[in-house]
């Protein structure tokens, strides 16, 4: 090779390195974890292996075929793991659902039973006519599904008025960039089968994947908070609220909760500790207390306990007023008389006075 072809083997192999490199701190080694960027991971390295691939073939014609295996191997997956991102990132699942297991599971099964059955070694005819092609209609075809899913952020992307697309929200505009870019590199690759040789561009697309590569990675080292574009799901998860057809039972199991382990009775009760015992989220159970209630998480326990407190002066316990308030759950005899004051507009011992007057001691 002369010293040209020595820089674009380098530019080229670099980029499929980097991509390698990427894959795995996404996939590995990330603080935080969300599915858009497993996906994006495996996106990463099936490009990065089909880049690889291309830049030895291209620089050694001789190479042996099993790396013609590995490298079209990972092009059969760029496709699924392209519209999997792309899926992940609009809906923002919190697990990986199961029909998305089950369909890459037989994506992978197909490529591993099928390169054992037929090895690119012994069925190069094979490959070459049939294989290759169907390969490059696989990846055609999850492209296209991954716009259609994308369609209403293409809509805003390419809408007249500047407002609109100025709307578009950071996570959204990175994934536009993924299947933008990803569209570019599959064009040349696909160019590159159809057109004569002389018109190779078959290693263009090892260079426009290096090129798109870097200009992603200088724009997040620019950014102040490259996290709203790596980690979209946790950028803003809106919270689950209870069905309302089981609003009903959880009231009902929030009670018995109450009643049963008389949970009011610890001071230092906490928000997700009652919810853990009904088996919603901390979210759900305070948006359901101000939805349905009316009332915060405080001052729902609060007015239990004044009602419990109430139950017992009116029944005569031998308490005294104070080790009242400490049995239902106050922490001190202050926060108790004020909190009794703020339901009854009265205190403790007039209340029980009332109760004396009228008989309903």
């Amino acid at each position: 090779m002369n010293d040209s072809n020595y820089i674009l083997f380098f530019l080229g192999i670099l980029g499929a390195f980097n991509g390698i490199i990427l894959g795995i701190y996404l996939l590995f080694l990330t603080r935080k974890k969300s599915i858009p960027n497993y996906f994006l991971g495996c996106l990463l390295l099936a490009l990065s292996i089909r880049i690889g691939k291309s830049v030895f073939v291209h620089f050694n014609p001789g190479l042996a075929k099993i790396y013609l295996q590995i490298g079209l191997s990972g092009c059969f997956l760029i496709g699924p793991m392209l519209y999997y991102f792309v899926k992940s990132t609009i809906e923002q699942p919190t697990q990986l659902p199961r029909k998305w297991k089950v369909q890459i599971g037989i994506l992978l099964g197909i490529m591993l039973l099928g390169g054992i059955l037929f090895p690119y070694a012994s069925n190069s005819l094979l490959w070459n006519k049939y294989i290759i092609r169907g390969i490059y209609l696989v990846w055609l075809a999850y492209i296209i599904v991954s716009i259609i899913a994308s369609k209403h952020l293409f809509a805003k992307l390419f809408n007249r008025k500047a407002a609109v697309r100025r709307s578009l929200k950071v996570p959204e505009k990175w994934l536009l960039t993924i299947v933008g870019a990803n569209m570019v590199i599959a064009l040349s690759f696909f160019l590159a089968a159809v057109l004569p040789h002389p018109c190779n561009i078959y290693f263009s697309g090892s260079l426009i994947f290096s090129f798109i590569l870097y200009t992603v990675i200088i724009v997040l080292l620019k950014r102040k908070k490259p996290d709203e574009v790596l980690y979209p799901a946790q950028a803003r998860n809106p919270i689950k609220k209870v069905n309302d057809d089981n609003t009903a039972a959880v009231l009902g199991k929030l009670e018995q909760v109450m009643a049963e382990q008389e949970m009011y009775k610890n001071p230092n009760l906490t928000l997700s500790e009652l919810a853990k015992a009904v088996n919603i989220s901390s979210h759900q159970l305070s948006q359901l207390l101000n939805d349905t209630v009316g009332k915060n998480f405080t001052s729902y326990i609060n007015e239990y306990r004044i009602n419990k407190a109430c139950a017992m002066i009116a029944a005569n316990h031998p308490f005294s007023l104070e080790a009242i308030g400490y049995e239902v759950g106050f922490n001190s005899k202050s926060t108790f008389y004020t909190s009794f004051r703020k339901l009854k507009a009265t205190t403790p011992s007039l209340y029980k006075e009332n109760l004396a007057k009228t008989g309903s001691l």
